[in-house]
């Protein structure tokens, strides 16, 4: 590793709710609301984002589970922020604890798992 990894580090996103970020996009509903799918993505992306900069050259993180609740709806236009605090390392496994917010408060959380890998040695198991 290039910086040791440790229970407690914290890191944040924020984007704004675009058209291609709804349900009725995603499929997975029919309203221009913020997507459950779009929103896990979300949380993985902060996840990622959050320990990449620690990894050496040739290694990356995979999602391995995700366990949520989307709370609210969001509108298109809105801006949403999603925290990811890392609260296990347990060698090359790492899970988050993921809280989003909008403007009226927390709309999702739950927790995330990721894995460490090779990346040549992970794709060549395709």
């Amino acid at each position: 590793m290039k910086k040791e990894l440790e229970a407690g580090m914290a890191h944040t996103e924020i984007k704004k709710v675009e058209p291609s970020d709804t349900a009725a996009t995603y499929g997975s509903g029919t309203l221009e609301v913020f997507a459950t799918p779009a929103m896990i993505a979300f949380m993985e992306n902060t996840a990622m984002k959050a320990v990449l900069p620690y990894l050496p050259d040739g290694y990356d993180t995979v999602g391995f589970e995700v366990n949520m609740r989307h709370l609210k709806p969001t509108p298109v236009g809105e801006h949403v922020e999603c925290k990811t605090v890392l609260s296990e390392v347990d060698e090359k496994k790492l899970v988050f604890e993921v809280e989003v917010h909008d403007g009226s408060g927390v709309i999702g959380k739950g927790s995330h798992t990721r894995y460490i890998i090779n990346k040549e040695k992970f794709m060549s198991n395709i």
